[in-house]
């Protein structure tokens, strides 16, 4: 069992920003594939952006331009900026890690984030 410790998810305004903010406790972080995912009710778990254990990014089409993911493989941490956010962005983020040739999966607890007037 690993214990994510997510953060930074709350209520913001369209066009606002937040910042995610996931550690993993995992003695091999760096060799895991980090992630960020979004499920809102009623619809299914996607993928909002991930990075490779080399840095390679890759996002969800529609996040591309407004988010940012990165990782401190240093600090066990993977961050999540997002910038001109949405109504439709609203929805309970995970953080996920997975490693890159097979093998458990981890998955955090989830942060929700609203965005609303």
């Amino acid at each position: 069992q690993v214990h994510f410790v997510e953060s930074g998810g709350g209520l913001v305004q369209p066009g606002g920003s937040l910042t995610l903010s996931c550690t993993a406790p995992i003695s091999t972080f760096s060799h895991y594939v980090m992630g960020w995912y979004r499920q809102a009710p009623g619809k299914q778990r996607d993928l909002v952006a991930s990075v490779t254990t080399d840095g390679r990014t890759a996002y969800g089409d529609s996040v591309k331009g407004r988010f940012t993911i990165s990782r401190d493989n240093t600090k066990n941490t993977v961050t999540l900026q997002m910038n001109s956010l949405k109504p439709e962005d609203t929805a309970v983020y995970y953080c996920n890690a997975a490693p890159p040739l097979g093998g458990d999966v981890y998955w955090g607890q989830g942060t929700q984030v609203t965005v609303s007037l």
